[in-house]
């Protein structure tokens, strides 16, 4: 494979975890065979962009939390040289959950104070520096990266006080309208890790509810936002492949334009 052209920030120290183990079930009829992370968007699949996004910002040790049909991805990114990155594999052999991935994962991480957290079904415009700044400044122990859109019921709010602290995370409910919404990223400190389940456990329902009294915060976003969770979502993320293909390689969140939100 011919190594791409990824213009790259100063290297930053900090390691990000790939959640890309899920079943994609919603996807099935569309991708009958393939893990939704390796869904084409134009000539490259999702999770390409998001390693490109990393690699473009400096972020070079990568560790993919991998599961359902894991051969393919491994197969596809290999040791991450195509990319200029490292990546380690943690594969779960049944279904853990994003929480219980991550905790799966932990011995990857040993040597970290903080990492990096993506969902490998959803992009959003960030500056990778920026959010680690603002986690640190803040001192929590974590900190998610939201998002404003126009219809919040159909993910789910996070509510935010005035000094940035996330007070509840609400479970997605009928109607639109607009709100808050978790854009899938996220830093930790390591000592999440004291807070997760040993075995299946999700992030969203699980882990993130019990926190609220261990000081997250929330750091609003307002570059592009999608997500490939379903066949209508999927539609669209093609229809903006160019978009997502040079957003993949800005630090700095351009204008969002009205097809791009949600």
């Amino acid at each position: 494979m011919k190594p791409p052209t990824i213009p790259t920030s100063p290297l930053l120290d900090i390691p990000a975890v790939l959640l890309v183990g899920g079943m994609g079930t919603r996807l099935r009829a569309v991708l009958p065979s393939t893990p939704k992370p390796l869904a084409s968007i134009g000539k490259k699949s999702f999770l390409e962009l998001l390693v490109r996004q990393l690699r473009s910002q400096g972020i070079r040790h990568l560790v993919m939390c991998t599961g359902y049909l894991a051969d393919q991805i491994e197969r596809e990114f290999g040791n991450g040289d195509a990319w200029d990155v490292v990546i380690q594999y943690s594969q779960e052999r049944h279904p853990l959950g994003t929480a219980g991935a991550l905790k799966l994962a932990q011995p990857y991480l040993s040597d970290a104070p903080d990492f990096l957290v993506m969902n490998g079904d959803s992009f959003i415009e960030i500056d990778f520096s920026r959010l680690a700044q603002f986690h640190r400044a803040h001192g929590g122990l974590a900190t998610v990266a939201v998002r404003q859109v126009d219809n919040a019921n159909r993910y789910g709010r996070v509510q935010v006080d005035a000094g940035d602290r996330v007070t509840a995370f609400l479970e997605k409910s009928g109607g639109d309208s607009p709100g808050l919404v978790n854009g899938g990223v996220y830093i930790f400190n390591r000592t999440v890790f004291e807070h997760i389940p040993e075995g299946s456990a999700s992030l969203e329902r699980d882990v993130f509810p019990q926190m609220l009294g261990q000081n997250i915060y929330a750091l609003e976003q307002h570059g592009m936002f999608i997500d490939i969770g379903t066949p209508a979502d999927y539609v669209r993320a093609q229809r903006l492949c160019d978009r997502l293909d040079e957003a993949s390689l800005q630090v700095q969140p351009s204008a969002c334009r009205a097809d791009e939100k949600q």
